[in-house]
C-alpha cells in the first residue's frame, strides 16, 4: 500500500446546502439533485445506488443496483425476484438506498418499505430493454451457485436458440420491478473542515418534517 489509510482525506468545497434550498417534499428535491448529477459529465452512472436489505437472519446485505424510475411515491428498480435481495425483500420489505455522487460531493440516504410494482409496468420496462438484457434476465439463475462461467454461456445460448424467431420476448414471472416508498430521506452536502450540511426528511402522517442534522 503506497499511502497510509489514515492519511487519506479530502476537504470538501463544492457547495453548501441551506434550508431555503430544499423543496417541501424529498422526492422533488431528489429529482433536482438527480437531474444535476445526470447533466454533470464528471458523474458516472448517476442512477447507481446501493440497496441494503435484511432477511429473517437479521444479517444486512448490500449491492449496487440501478434506479430506473421515480414516481410521486418513490424509487423504482428491477431485479430477479428469486435473487438474494428478492428473497430478503419477501421476508422483510424494509430496505435502504444510498446514492453517492463523488464529483458533486453529495450523498442521499433513503429508508422505507418496498412493494412490487404492477405487472403491466414491469412488462413495459422489460420490453424496452435490449434483447441481450432480456435474454440474460431469462437465462440467469441470479444468486444461485453455478459450476463455472461456461454453464452460464451455454444456458444463455440455449435460451437464445429457444427464442429464435420470436420478435417479442415475454417477461419471465421471476423478474420485475420494486418501488421503495420512503419514510426517511437525508441529503448530505460535503463541507469544508468536515462541517457538512445534512438535512433529514421524516414522514409524519401525510406530511414531511425537515430537520438539520449535525455532521
Amino acid at each position: 500500500m503506497k499511502k497510509k489509510l489514515s492519511d487519506l482525506r479530502l476537504d470538501y468545497q463544492k457547495g453548501i446546502l441551506e434550508r431555503s434550498h430544499l423543496a417541501n417534499d424529498p422526492i422533488t428535491h431528489f429529482s433536482t439533485w438527480f437531474d444535476q448529477a445526470l447533466s454533470d459529465e464528471a458523474v458516472d452512472e448517476a442512477n447507481g445506488m446501493v440497496l441494503s436489505t435484511v432477511g429473517t437472519d437479521q444479517k444486512p446485505s448490500s449491492r449496487v443496483v440501478l434506479l430506473k424510475g421515480i414516481s410521486d411515491q418513490g424509487f423504482i428498480f428491477y431485479t430477479n425476484y428469486l435473487s438474494r435481495k428478492g428473497g430478503e425483500l419477501q421476508e422483510n420489505p424494509n430496505a435502504a438506498l444510498n446514492f453517492w455522487w463523488c464529483a458533486q460531493q453529495r450523498q442521499v440516504r433513503i429508508e422505507g418499505h418496498v412493494e412490487k410494482i404492477a405487472a403491466e409496468q414491469s412488462d413495459a420496462y422489460f420490453l424496452s430493454r435490449p434483447r441481450g438484457s432480456q435474454l440474460g434476465a431469462i437465462a440467469s439463475p441470479q444468486s444461485q451457485p453455478i459450476p463455472d462461467r461456461a454453464y452460464l454461456i451455454e444456458r444463455l445460448q440455449q435460451i437464445e436458440n429457444e427464442m429464435m424467431g420470436k420478435t417479442t420476448l415475454k417477461r419471465p414471472e421471476h423478474w420485475g420491478g420494486y418501488q421503495l416508498i420512503p419514510d426517511l430521506v437525508e441529503f448530505w452536502q460535503g463541507g469544508s473542515s468536515r462541517l457538512h450540511d445534512r438535512f433529514r426528511y421524516v414522514r409524519s402522517g401525510g406530511d414531511w418534517i425537515i430537520e438539520r442534522l449535525a455532521p
